[in-house]
């Protein structure tokens, strides 16, 4: 299954969503924060054949409009 993070973005954990808003460019997940991402949100994520979980251009797009809204972030 896909990520899909803009349709789970309110189950996120305020940690989790910071996390990603601080690393927009990230295109493949760290296992840690894709384990994070299932608990909180019950997606069982599409691994690739090396246990990786990549971000869909809209996922990543998605974060990046967060990332640059975030009034607390430096422009």
């Amino acid at each position: 299954m896909e990520m899909n993070i803009r349709d789970h973005w309110d189950m996120l954990s305020p940690e989790t969503r910071h996390w990603l808003k601080d690393n927009p460019g990230c295109v493949v997940l760290p296992r840690t924060i894709a384990e994070i991402i299932h608990k909180e949100t019950g997606i069982t994520p599409d691994f690739d054949r090396h246990s990786q979980v990549s971000l869909s251009p809209e996922d990543l797009s998605f974060i990046r409009s967060k990332a640059e809204g975030d009034p607390a972030r430096p422009t």
